[in-house]
């Protein structure tokens, strides 16, 4: 099984590149976002690597950043997301959109991707959004700033104080998307630097109005 793949570009097309390492050319497919980070032809490049084997081929493909491993790998678990879909919505979505759109459960975000209908949309939605959990919310009510969305939880990151201003929320009764909806909507008003306290007041106008 490969999982990680460093060698000179060889050359690059729309869907992949072929990878020169040690003199064997490798056909990796991966993102738009991801091609468009590999350095020029006759460059080196180091890529991690999903390895896809079925009875009649096996593919690699490839990611620039262990965030966007980790979402295709989520996506893959969605029914009628297979590999071309999952990378079309990569192309779409930088990871920290789209944890953003599973949480508030926006459907047309995700419908920007290729291949990618209303139903789909909501199958995506409803399959993950309790799988992504808190960081996901988390990262939505933050504005999705630095931070670059990986779904799970328990990664060892600081805590926020949107993060915890959501969970205030939640604690008061209110839904996940609910709160982080209201929370994403005080900070983009307050600014990154507000306190949980102000974001929680804020967050309550929101949902109260």
């Amino acid at each position: 099984m490969i999982a990680k793949l460093t060698g000179v570009v060889d050359s690059l097309r729309e869907d992949g590149l072929v990878l020169d390492v040690g003199g064997v050319g490798y056909l990796v497919y991966g993102s738009a976002r991801t091609l468009s980070a590999l350095p020029r032809v006759g460059e080196t490049a180091s890529l991690l690597v999903e390895t896809h084997v079925r009875e009649d081929h096996i593919h690699l493909y490839g990611f620039a950043e262990a965030a966007e491993q980790d979402w295709f790998r989520l996506l893959l678990t969605v029914q009628g997301v297979g590999a071309r879909v999952a990378l079309a919505i990569l192309s779409a979505l930088p990871v920290s959109e789209l944890a953003e759109a599973v949480a508030l459960e926006d459907r047309a975000a995700l419908t920007r991707a290729n291949g990618v209908g209303g139903k789909l949309a909501q199958r995506i939605v409803s399959e993950l959004r309790d799988k992504t959990g808190d960081l996901a919310a988390g990262l939505a009510a933050a504005g999705l700033g630095a931070v670059a969305g990986a779904p799970t939880a328990g990664s060892g990151r600081p805590q926020t104080p949107a993060g915890d201003a959501v969970s205030a929320l939640i604690n008061l009764g209110y839904r996940r998307t609910e709160a982080a909806g209201a929370v994403a909507s005080a900070t983009r008003a307050l600014g990154a630097q507000a306190s949980t306290e102000a974001l929680v007041r804020a967050g309550l106008q929101e949902l109260a109005g």
